[in-house]
């Protein structure tokens, strides 16, 4: 069997055993050291020196904690984009509210400004504010952050911004992670970068982040003895995987680079081929290409090349099921124009890791042209 192409693997800059050591060598193996506080550090001075950083265990929890401090609970109405990983929306049900699905727009594929308006006028009608808008950059994608912002603000309803796929992107020389009023990155493995799983929740705060830290760490009072007024969570990030991140951080910049490249490379390869279409970046955005995506001209395209690749042993997956579609939210109410649909039957992403070979890229180009 030829060697596996994997969609998107870690890549180890060499840095990380430094930090890695020095976490052993201090003892320090749990939720605390100074691995933690320098991979905040080392985000914060990336993104912007007047966010406040919180470093977790996954991208998942940090959604969750950023409804807590939203003060979403049992009952409340959440908008949440469809098109995404149902990650986004999990932590809705977690406390127990209830997500409201919208479609997205053709341009980047994210939550669309229309249906957004529509399902919030809609929810107004029905007797149920909702008390928040969770928006993704999907695959990288900034999403249309003037237009949103605006709908927000003119219903004063808070923007949760999930960038766990956009590390490294910016919307009009701004970095996505700090275009909401709570922002979420993840570092799983199969991210931009890794702390082979992990995330961050980024703050307008220093209130916000000791809060969000505090529920972390099982909301343990200041007392001699464990004490708990408030239910806690063990969402705090290790000390080691923190010494991965800080590691990664040096090459951050190098994976963008590499991603954007794979993307132009595959445009280049397809360029002639009529049936094959690309996500293209609208005027004012910087994607950082997590995942080239392609959209076929039909649904029996797409299955044909993925099978193909994955006959050689190649990794690709369709575009994200929409949450409208999972069985585990048939009962939510949805505002939809199709597009999200159209994009899971048409869509599919290729291999983007930042450590692709030219000759596995090569072999990735020649098994989909093969397909026609």
């Amino acid at each position: 069997m030829k060697p596996k192409i994997w969609l998107s693997s870690p890549h180890m800059s060499g840095n990380e055993l430094t930090y890695i050591q020095e976490a052993f060598n201090s003892n320090c193996l749990a939720s605390i050291g100074q691995n933690i506080n320098g991979f905040e550090n080392d985000l914060e001075s990336y993104l912007n020196k007047d966010k406040h950083i919180a470093a977790l265990a996954s991208g998942t929890s940090a959604i969750h904690l950023s409804l807590i401090l939203l003060d979403i609970g049992y009952e409340d109405e959440v908008i949440c984009q469809t098109n995404t990983f149902s990650a986004t929306a999990n932590p809705i049900v977690y406390q127990g509210a209830k997500p409201i699905f919208v479609d997205s727009e053709k341009d980047t594929w994210n939550i669309c400004p229309i249906q957004l308006e529509i399902a919030i006028k809609d929810r107004i009608s029905k007797g149920k504010k909702p008390k928040a808008i969770i928006a993704v950059h999907l695959y990288g994608m900034p999403y249309k952050v003037d237009e949103i912002n605006k709908i927000a603000s003119k219903y004063n309803i808070p923007i949760l911004e999930d960038g766990a796929e956009s590390l490294g992107s910016l919307y009009k020389g701004k970095h996505c992670g700090t275009l909401g009023d709570l922002s979420i990155l993840s570092f799983n493995g199969n991210k931009i970068i890794t702390t082979s799983g992990g995330g961050a929740l980024i703050t307008k705060t220093l209130k916000q982040k000791k809060k969000a830290i505090f529920l972390a760490t099982q909301a343990r009072d200041n007392a001699p003895y464990y004490l708990h007024s408030e239910i806690g969570y063990n969402y705090r990030m290790s000390n080691i995987a923190a010494g991965v991140g800080r590691g990664q951080m040096t090459v951050l910049n190098n994976h963008v680079s590499k991603r954007r490249a794979n993307y132009d490379l595959y445009v280049d390869a397809f360029k002639t081929n009529e049936k094959i279409t690309f996500l293209k970046e609208p005027e004012g955005y910087f994607s950082n290409r997590w995942l080239t995506c392609i959209l076929l001209d039909s649904e029996k395209t797409k299955e044909n090349i993925r099978l193909a690749l994955e006959k050689e042993n190649i990794e690709s997956r369709p575009l994200w099921k929409p949450m409208h579609q999972q069985p585990v939210f048939k009962n939510s109410p949805s505002y939809l124009n199709g597009v999200s649909d159209e994009l899971f039957e048409k869509g599919l992403c290729l291999p983007s890791g930042s450590n692709l070979k030219e000759d596995e890229l090569k072999r990735i180009i020649s098994t989909i042209n093969k397909c026609f």
